[in-house]
């Protein structure tokens, strides 16, 4: 059976487009033969795809390096370079693709997939170049590099409920009688030290349950287990709220676990709640009646509060029942706002009258200037700053777009150094 693990750090490559070629046609009986030289091939992308086969990042753990196949370089008589293979991993349903703080990719279908990272574009060989004006051309493009960076995957389960309390409140027992999860079970805390799903049937309907480690004062600061796996709640519909019968202060206890749920990096108390005292069977109905007037009094007055007992099945359907009807509201509520924020309006449309200043920006800097932009950027990274044509093909672009009548406006003097964002070389003034 494989590990539970819900984090995993890899380093995502995707492959370099290939440079492109200057060569000129060769052939017996032929003179002067006219560039012939082929682009580069496209660099492969990596593509995460979720799959429901897939419940765990385990496989990360040990193939930290994922990279998908460089382009070629492009031959004679205009043979295009052959593209890079591109790579597709399988992740569980339910995990982002993070670079930094940047969200890069959200997996919450079966079979939803996404490009992670993008191959470089192949650079054009010299047969591109042809033109009326231009009939030998002895400029290729470099091939561009593909995205590089290290990535966090990261999983957060995807539950219609979420079981919480502190240890031994009776969530795997919960769990083991409603669906077809067979967690494991024992009188102490902290049986439970990965997440358990399990599907269980309500009616016509059926609800994914996610039973979440116990959690203990200080979880959300890392205390105990809890705060490896708070971020499962996350995604969770409706949390079900578990407290044993048979502790000191049942009001306490949940308090307690309230005060973690909203300590963590996003509250988690905003989610609708069903509080229920576990463990009833063999009281009288006058203690349990207690404790739930107990309970009452530190508890919402919008959030229900029952009574059952796993083990005999005392108050679970009515328990059961209650969760799909809260799932059911909090689903509709999720549908309803995404389509509001689909129909909102998204601003005045920005009207780019192509090669405006806002197309480009000139940084002064120690040792002359930066241009950054993503146009130029690009034409910076396909250039072959080695040869004279593919700094004056460079050279040419940014006389077109009006750079070089910028800089000198800002002050540029014969020599200066001109550095482009993105690129490893630069060009004088």
């Amino acid at each position: 059976m494989s590990a539970f693990i819900d984090y995993a750090q890899v380093s995502i490559s995707a492959g370099d487009g290939g440079d492109g070629l200057v060569s000129f046609r060769r052939e017996k009986f032929v003179d002067k033969g006219g560039p012939d030289g082929g682009d580069g091939g496209h660099g492969g992308d990596v593509t995460a795809r979720a799959s429901r086969n897939v419940n765990t990042l385990q496989n990360f753990r040990h193939k930290q390096r994922l990279e998908a196949g460089n382009g070629q370089p492009g031959g004679p008589q205009k043979r295009h370079g052959k593209n890079g293979e591109d790579l597709e991993i399988l992740v569980p349903i339910g995990t982002m693709v993070k670079n930094g703080e940047q969200t890069v990719a959200d997996l919450t279908r079966d079979g939803q997939t996404a490009v992670i990272a993008q191959g470089g574009h192949g650079g054009y060989g010299n047969a591109h170049f042809v033109s009326s004006t231009r009939q030998v051309p002895r400029v290729a493009e470099k091939g561009e590099a593909g995205d590089a960076y290290q990535a966090a995957l990261e999983l957060k389960l995807l539950a219609d409920v979420g079981l919480v309390g502190l240890p031994n409140a009776g969530k795997s027992t919960f769990l083991s009688v409603v669906s077809n999860a067979r967690p494991a079970i024992a009188d102490y805390p902290f049986t439970t030290l990965t997440p358990n799903l399990g599907v269980a049937d309500v009616g016509d309907s059926s609800l994914l349950i996610a039973d979440i480690p116990g959690l203990i004062e200080g979880a959300s600061q890392g205390k105990g287990l809890g705060d490896d796996f708070l971020r499962h709640i996350e995604r969770t519909a409706v949390l079900l709220h578990l407290i044993d019968v048979y502790v000191d202060q049942p009001a306490r206890a949940y308090k307690a676990i309230i005060k973690e749920l909203k300590s963590y990096a996003v509250d988690l108390t905003a989610k609708p709640q069903l509080v229920a005292i576990t463990k009833t069977d063999g009281l009288d109905k006058d203690i349990v009646d207690d404790l739930l007037a107990q309970l009452k009094k530190a508890v919402p007055s919008a959030t229900p509060i029952l009574a059952m007992s796993a083990v005999t099945g005392t108050g679970v359907s009515a328990v059961m029942r209650k969760l799909a009807s809260l799932v059911k509201a909090e689903r509709r509520r999720q549908a309803q706002a995404a389509k509001r924020l689909k129909s909102a309006p998204s601003g005045p449309a920005v009207i780019n009258l192509g090669n405006q200043p806002a197309d480009w920006q000139i940084a002064k800097t120690k040792d002359g200037w930066q241009v950054s932009g993503q146009k130029i950027e690009r034409f910076a990274r396909r250039t072959d700053f080695d040869t004279e044509w593919g700094v004056s093909r460079l050279r040419d672009i940014m006389k077109r777009m009006g750079i070089f009548k910028e800089l000198s406006r800002q002050g540029a003097v014969i020599g200066d150094k001109i550095h482009f964002k993105g690129a490893k070389s630069s060009i004088e003034f």
